[in-house]
């Protein structure tokens, strides 16, 4: 069991969707969870329906869902950098990692969440893995932590190869959908439809949640 966990994203939602599963799991076990959320968000597109944001204000409200989720899964260190969203690509890398290598330091993490690099598909989600490997491969060989990657790229099954680890997190389905319902400016219609399809066919439950019950992870090598 993983005592330490540390998870790094660009965005708010970027914890849950796809990873809400497995960083519940650890919060019920007992793990210290860090997180980072590097951006606000401040440059999504949703913003509800109808709207309930508008560009001054998602910030704002894309940071109170973002610490809902995180009380949902159980996460308790949330930890903010308030970066420009879109831009993290154009960050001095080196840089970029030098903030990464401070909290791996101060946390001293066994298991690391992030994106694959390359297979992000969000230039944000590449540019903020990439960091974070490269702070990872400053620490002595036998201080490394295990690196669980997500990746979604179309390529990323022929170019990495099948993921290394496929988790069953349908025990904690009830946090992963509270969660996606934090996030409401960026899943609003998607939970609508989803509930509406488990009021509607009760007992087709398995079924409609099967997507939300897999979590597919690489190890990246280091």
């Amino acid at each position: 069991m993983f005592k330490k966990i540390f998870a790094i994203y660009p965005h708010p939602d970027d914890e849950t969707f796809g990873k809400a599963g497995a960083l519940a799991l650890h919060a019920r076990e007992g793990a210290d969870i860090t997180l980072v959320c590097a951006t606000l968000g401040q440059m999504g597109r949703r913003m509800g329906k109808p709207f309930f944001a508008n560009r001054e204000t998602l910030s704002k409200i894309r940071e109170k869902e973002l610490r809902e989720a995180c009380d949902a899964i159980g996460i308790k260190d949330v930890r903010l950098w308030r970066m420009q969203d879109k831009t993290l690509q154009f960050e001095d890398p080196e840089e970029l990692a030098d903030r990464v290598e401070r909290i791996v330091k101060e946390v001293k993490p066994e298991l690391v969440y992030t994106y694959y690099p390359k297979h992000g598909v969000h230039p944000d989600h590449d540019a903020l893995a990439e960091a974070t490997i490269r702070a990872l491969l400053r620490l002595p060989k036998e201080e490394r932590p295990v690196v669980y990657a997500s990746a979604f790229s179309r390529n990323c099954e022929n170019e990495i190869g099948k993921p290394d680890i496929i988790l069953d997190v349908s025990p904690v389905s009830d946090v992963i959908l509270a969660a996606l319902r934090a996030h409401r400016s960026q899943s609003e219609f998607m939970i609508r439809k989803l509930e509406q399809q488990l009021t509607d066919t009760p007992e087709k439950r398995d079924e409609i949640m099967a997507p939300f019950q897999r979590e597919r992870y690489w190890i990246f090598s280091l």
